[in-house]
């Protein structure tokens, strides 16, 4: 049966950033994606960004302008088996209920007359207006289905109900009415484009053997680690590991044989990886680096926030609040150093580390300062005190760093964006040899 395609309408509203990881959940679920985007969605996330998840342009404009051709806000609404608005700002809610069409998200929704599925994401006072409230209700009676907004800390600031539901429960939903739809025959695409699987596409640089990562022996650490201090509590960190699983999409999309060691997530691991392994602790994760770098690799990128402490005991049974009294005085010690005790004595002549470094100053010498110390070939330094800070699946903002300094400055991106362009950018150190020959 062919692919369920699903066209992705991205509006503006911070949870735009969230749309990313959306798109590439529903490309991993085997759902073939476009996406389209307003004005306003761009000042959030770039069409890059979604152009790079979906392996297919991005429609932007009504004009013809860019990577949009004239009448993609008609092709595209007669190719797709399915609609979701992520996130559906009120603006978006109004011109879908009242049938305005005035750029290529609205009138692509104009366009379009079969399964809708919304995503509301706004202030807590603008999903409570009446009219709101309204718009959704006509929607509803089209048939439009509405994952509701969770309740939280909002943007500005306040705590209610506006928060654009988590990608993994969209998908859900998404899943459940794509298996309401008929059956169609063979595939019919926009006529200015041959459909292809995600990643295929000339202009994505599909898997290739003419990739100098084709057959590299490629690891990557992800995520971060829980320090357990009794059964029902941990020391962790913020790490989310998307640039960890970023990165280990992107090297098996290259053709490496790519293993992805990872702690606490909620991500799947990205296909065509060649090992997978789950952990939890430091020194679960230094034990699993030390398996494979015995078996042999070629790279190995530590994206993993290891914990730098962890209790000195471990409680068998909960520790009950009441014994406690009014504080807690917790004896820490370091974990292990997964690259000191570690990587160096299993390292050889042939093995690359690129490491990571999170600051809130002095960026670039303090990142220059750890790949010294720590004997990395390069390290990616990231600002977290910076807008573009290092955690979640936003956009972000790096540094790649290497013995002779800076190489390069990758500007605002998604992780997926970054990973991509590390690759491309470290790809002259991965056979030196051969290509001086």
């Amino acid at each position: 049966m062919p692919r369920a395609r699903v066209l992705l309408l991205v509006t503006g509203g911070i949870a735009a950033y969230k749309a990313s990881y959306l798109t590439r959940l529903l490309v991993q679920a085997g759902l073939s994606v476009r996406v389209a985007m307003t004005e306003a969605a761009q000042r959030f996330v770039t069409p890059l960004t979604f152009e790079v998840l979906s392996a297919h342009p991005v429609a932007t404009d009504l004009w013809g302008e860019g990577g949009t051709a004239a009448m993609d806000h008609i092709n595209w609404a007669r190719w797709a088996d399915l609609v979701l608005v992520a996130p559906a700002t009120a603006n978006l809610l109004a011109k879908a209920a009242t049938g305005l069409a005035d750029d290529m998200v609205s009138t692509l929704l104009v366009a379009w007359n079969g399964p809708l599925v919304l995503a509301p994401a706004m202030n807590d006072g603008m999903w409570a207006h009446p009219a709101t409230q309204a718009n959704l209700a006509t929607l509803r009676r089209r048939g439009a289905v509405v994952v509701d907004p969770g309740t939280g800390e909002l943007a500005c600031g306040t705590e209610g109900p506006g928060r654009m539901s988590e990608p993994e429960s969209i998908l859900a939903v998404v899943q459940q009415q794509a298996l309401l739809l008929p059956e169609r025959g063979a595939d019919e695409e926009i006529p200015r484009q041959e459909e292809s699987e995600p990643g295929a596409t000339e202009d994505m640089g599909s898997k290739s053997g003419d990739s100098p990562w084709t057959g590299m022996r490629v690891v990557v650490t992800a995520g971060p680690t829980w320090e357990p201090i009794d059964p029902v509590r941990f020391i962790a960190n913020r790490s989310t590991g998307v640039f960890g699983f970023a990165l280990a999409a992107e090297a098996a999309r290259l053709g490496a044989e790519v293993t992805l060691i990872s702690g606490p997530t909620v991500l799947e691991p990205p296909a065509g990886l060649h090992a997978y392994t789950r952990v939890e602790t430091a020194d679960e994760m230094a034990a699993a680096v030390h398996t494979i770098l015995s078996a042999g690799a070629d790279w190995l990128f530590m994206a993993a926030a290891v914990a730098d402490f962890r209790p000195a005991h471990v409680e068998g049974g909960k520790v009950k609040k009441g014994a406690l009294g009014t504080s807690w005085n917790l004896e820490l010690t370091r974990t292990v150093d997964i690259l000191g005790d570690v990587v160096d004595p299993e390292r050889h002549a042939g093995l690359s580390v690129v490491g990571f470094a999170l600051e809130t100053e002095d960026l670039i010498a303090r990142a220059t300062e750890k790949m010294k110390a720590k004997g990395m070939d390069f390290i990616i330094a990231n600002d977290l005190s910076a807008p573009d800070s290092a955690f979640g699946d936003g956009v972000h903002h790096v540094h790649l760093i290497g013995p002779q300094g800076v190489i390069w400055d990758s500007g605002r991106g998604g992780k997926e964006e970054l990973a991509r362009g590390l690759f491309a950018r470290l790809s002259p150190w991965v056979r030196p040899a051969e290509a001086e020959a």
